[in-house]
């Protein structure tokens, strides 16, 4: 009892007693790294989900974090910013992306974003390119919608020529919006054999943003042909983006690479494929997968199945990550099942992992309610640590409960 109470009495004298300690900066002296892929994870999937409050706050936890993802989480903050009609502060988070990050790959988007939120609101554009630049891109469209077979040579020098990202991107644009087969068969043909790398990745996700069903035959095709990791990476986008989850689903089944294999199960998360996930776990021997197959869930907002996983997984490293990403998920639904679990639960490491998912939650009430009832001594230090360092009344009123 005595360690329950110095927990209480650290509470109470903490120089930032007027401020929640975020769950974040608890696990971070553990693994940074852990904690900024969570956070990050959270905030795709409140971005899936279109709660562009909740991914804004993630990202900007990841942004402060300044770790490996800080500058995606800064652009990802200005987009959901931008989302909620706060252009000055998606400006911010771009500024602080050019300014702190002038290498990151993430520029070219936050460019683009900038002049899409300027010119939204009423604001000149800051020019990336130079006049000449805008008016071959002008000419290039109405010449497309024109004349394709005179435009076609074109675009396929200006593809092969330029050194400007902007009018390679737009040249790939106007062939993928032209209705012309030609135009079709040159933007695959660019997707099979690119120029470069970087040609080759923006083709494919064309081909899966307007392409039809010859299209995605096509990325099959390149699949299969193809021994680059990157181009393959971007024909599994093109497939999630055409909301093509039976070939994600074949390739989450057939594929040998680890890397490639997650990938595939992760955008079936993303493109909402609960049930394909479902079936998909039923199946598969590969622990590592089934992780994947958990994170999916959790960002395809399956917590139903997470629930049944984390009550009925007989692997305990699995049923854990299933407990940790229901506890995210947060809502009345998982902290009533997370509740009930503890209640059941005979396992003291399973007992400590549901207490952090309370914990993550900030759900203080709970925590309360276990460390009142609680009868192990360690669990109930536990969760008397975890009320320490929140901010909330519930948390406060049990700190002078414990005091007294």
């Amino acid at each position: 009892m005595t360690s329950i109470l110095v927990a209480a009495m650290l509470a109470a004298t903490a120089p930032a007693a007027g401020r929640l300690v975020e769950p974040s900066a608890v696990v971070l002296a553990e693994d940074p790294q852990a904690v900024e892929q969570t956070i990050y994870a959270r905030g795709t999937a409140a971005l899936d989900r279109g709660e562009f409050d909740a991914a804004a706050k993630a990202f900007a936890e990841v942004a402060a974090l300044k770790g490996e993802r800080a500058d995606g989480a800064l652009y990802w903050s200005a987009y959901a910013q931008n989302k909620r009609g706060r252009r000055d502060d998606a400006l911010q988070a771009i500024a602080s992306l050019k300014s702190g990050y002038p290498k990151s790959r993430w520029l070219r988007d936050a460019r683009a974003l900038e002049a899409e939120i300027r010119q939204a609101s009423g604001q000149a554009a800051v020019p990336e390119g130079n006049g000449d630049e805008d008016l071959k891109l002008m000419a290039l469209g109405g010449l497309m919608n024109a004349d394709p077979d005179r435009a076609l040579p074109l675009v396929e020098q200006l593809l092969a020529t330029s050194q400007s990202d902007k009018v390679r991107d737009r040249a790939l644009f106007v062939l993928a919006q032209s209705g012309s087969p030609k135009a079709r068969e040159v933007l695959v043909r660019i997707a099979r054999t690119g120029p470069d790398e970087d040609t080759q990745t923006r083709a494919i996700r064309y081909l899966g943003l307007f392409g039809g069903p010859e299209s995605r035959q096509a990325l099959v095709e390149i699949y299969k042909s193809s021994q680059n990791a990157a181009a393959r990476k971007a024909v599994l986008h093109g497939f999630m983006v055409a909301g093509d989850r039976a070939r994600l689903l074949d390739v989450a089944r057939t594929e040998t690479s680890p890397e490639l294999k997650r990938e595939a199960i992760h955008l079936i998360g993303v493109s909402g494929g609960r049930d394909e996930l479902w079936q998909l776990y039923q199946q598969e021997t590969s622990v590592e997968a089934k992780d994947a197959i958990i994170n999916a869930l959790f960002v395809g907002g399956g917590a139903d199945r997470l629930a049944e996983l984390a009550q009925k997984e007989a692997d305990p490293r699995l049923r854990r990550e299933a407990i940790q990403k229901l506890g995210l998920t947060g809502g009345p639904k998982s902290a009533a099942m997370l509740k009930q679990m503890y209640g059941t639960e005979k396992d003291r490491d399973i007992k400590r992992t549901i207490l952090n998912a309370f914990f993550i939650q900030g759900n203080a009430a709970t925590l309360v309610e276990i460390a009142r009832a609680e009868q192990d001594p360690g669990l109930k230090r536990e969760a008397v640590q975890k009320l320490s360092l929140m901010q909330s009344k519930e948390a406060a009123d049990y700190m002078m409960e414990l005091l007294k």
